[in-house]
């Protein structure tokens, strides 16, 4: 039978990659708990928490007993419980592909891209890397935002709440240039009411695990 409970626990630390995933339940209305972790006290390296992923990474969610982690994987699957909130295209929507298209890019061609750059370290040879080279991973998104203004064209969807926030820090970190189209995208995404309420959020908990 299927479950009737949509209540989600988010496995939560605030100034990391978790932060996309607080605010996509924010822009989803979800009923959701966090368990907090303190990264600068190493808590993701605990075996409580290994339990959970073995890779000491957030986000994770448990919904209904199911674990889900990896990000990618992660926004489809909160997405897809709130359809009402309207940011996921269903199945059988010609946008659906394209939408799981972005929510995959980001893991496997964006960010393996963008930790070689940050290291300085020559990619692999194109037959063998993940994503073949900088300049035409970063373009062919460049491009795709260049239609805007979501990264769909008009509608607004949770592939664009992990884009936004993914550009937002990699800008701040000068890992991709600030060029116009870059940076409209980001204030597009970034100025919604949920960000501000998840920045709030984290806000808090920051200022808690300070004092702590």
């Amino acid at each position: 039978m299927p479950t009737t409970s949509r209540h989600v626990t988010l496995f939560h630390s605030p100034q990391s990659r978790s932060a996309g995933a607080l605010i996509l339940l924010e822009e989803l209305g979800a009923d959701y708990e966090l368990h907090v972790l303190n990264l600068k006290k190493g808590e993701q390296r605990q075996p409580d928490y290994l339990a959970v992923n073995p890779m000491g990474k957030v986000p994770a969610i448990v919904h209904d007993g199911a674990l889900v982690t990896e990000q990618g994987a992660v926004y489809a699957y909160l997405a897809d419980l709130y359809p009402e909130a309207g940011i996921t295209p269903a199945i059988g929507d010609p946008l659906r592909g394209p939408y799981l298209r972005w929510l995959f890019y980001y893991g496997s061609s964006f960010e393996p891209a963008l930790i070689d750059r940050s290291l300085k370290r020559e990619p692999a040879p194109a037959s063998t890397s993940p994503y073949g080279d900088y300049d035409t991973m970063l373009k062919t998104l460049t491009d795709q935002l260049a239609a805007g203004p979501f990264l769909l064209g008009e509608r607004f969807t949770a592939a664009d709440v992990l884009w936004g926030t993914a550009l937002r820090w990699t800008t701040m970190f000068k890992l991709v240039p600030e060029t116009p189209v870059v940076t409209g995208y980001i204030a597009r995404v970034t100025s919604r009411p949920a960000v501000a309420r998840a920045a709030k959020i984290d806000a808090d908990l920051v200022a808690a695990q300070n004092a702590a």
